[in-house]
């Protein structure tokens, strides 16, 4: 059968817009850090993420995600919810200079705590409802400085629903919430430590994300979050769990999200780096699994690359 037969009875339609492009926003002014760990994907300053953002919408991804590193960490994240913060700033800056770009918002106090952590800690105790008040105070922040949407990652609980309740008090009752709803402990995340500046300075957070060994305990929590009010779910990591992925939008039938991780990107990168593995090909064979497995949208840092590849083998 020929390339255009096979295209003509594809199954699985994988495009740009199926992406959204993870960024890391850092203090300062042409700032452009590569991440050596994940080849390709950089630190930047607010001037140079808006530069970014222009180029990623022209290559037709609808969608970027923030990340922020302050230029100071405290014990309570105080950087996550500064009005003045470095993804509130990009947030304005973005939105002004790209207005038709989506921009999500990561939840999380991880790169904002001094001691690495997604929360308060109290003793040896990552403690949950205070964190989920800091929480509400960073998402509602966001929305306030223009973001399209908001995506919690803590794992801790309840935290979807105090961050809708308090997105409706405050004005904004029609912006959507991405839950991180089954995000896994995993060992994938690693090159993102280093990308967010967010290695726990002591133990792991075991204590708040999932068991790699359960599925079950997978579609209760995301259950719970589309009882808070999720919008979309997402599962992470993606590869090691696409049956999990598969089983939640099976159960659901919710706008469902993959994160296709930083161990995962970098992987590819190093085999590729080596020649021994084709990294497009690769990339490609991924990403299309992923949506294959039930993902309406794809997290990951690919997505410059595939769309360029997409474009290229239209």
């Amino acid at each position: 059968m020929t390339e255009t037969f096979r295209s003509m009875v594809r199954e699985t339609r994988l495009g740009s817009d199926d992406f959204i492009f993870p960024l890391f926003v850092v203090p300062g002014t042409n700032v452009k850090k590569e991440i050596s760990s994940m080849p390709g994907v950089y630190q930047m300053s607010v001037d140079n993420i808006v530069r970014e953002c222009a180029e990623v919408r022209s290559l037709g991804i609808p969608a970027v995600l923030l990340f922020g590193i302050p230029p100071a960490k405290d014990e309570v994240g105080s950087g996550a919810y500064d009005k003045h913060g470095v993804v509130q700033s990009a947030l304005r800056a973005v939105k002004k200079e790209v207005p038709d770009l989506a921009l999500v918002t990561d939840v999380c106090l991880c790169e904002y705590t001094s001691n690495g952590h997604c929360g308060i800690v109290r003793g040896n105790e990552i403690v949950n409802d205070e964190s989920v008040e800091l929480l509400v105070r960073e998402a509602t922040s966001h929305a306030e400085a223009g973001a399209d949407m908001v995506a919690p990652s803590d794992m801790f609980d309840g935290r979807v629903g105090a961050i809708r309740r308090a997105l409706d008090a405050g004005g904004f009752p029609n912006l959507p919430i991405m839950s991180y709803a089954a995000k896994y402990a995993s060992g994938f995340y690693g090159p993102f430590r280093e990308a967010a500046e967010s290695t726990p300075k002591f133990g792991d957070r075991r204590s708040h994300q999932m068991d790699p060994a359960n599925t079950d305990e997978a579609l209760r929590e995301v259950a719970q979050d589309i009882a808070e009010g999720a919008d979309i779910v997402m599962v992470k990591p993606a590869l090691p769990y696409l049956d999990v992925l598969f089983r939640v939008k099976e159960t659901f039938g919710m706008p469902t999200a993959a994160y296709n991780v930083s161990g995962e990107y970098s992987m590819v990168k190093a085999a590729a780096s080596m020649g021994w593995v084709d990294g497009e090909r690769v990339m490609m064979e991924m990403l299309t699994g992923i949506k294959r497995a039930g993902a309406d949208m794809i997290l990951t840092y690919f997505a410059k690359d595939a769309a360029r590849y997409l474009e290229k083998h239209r």
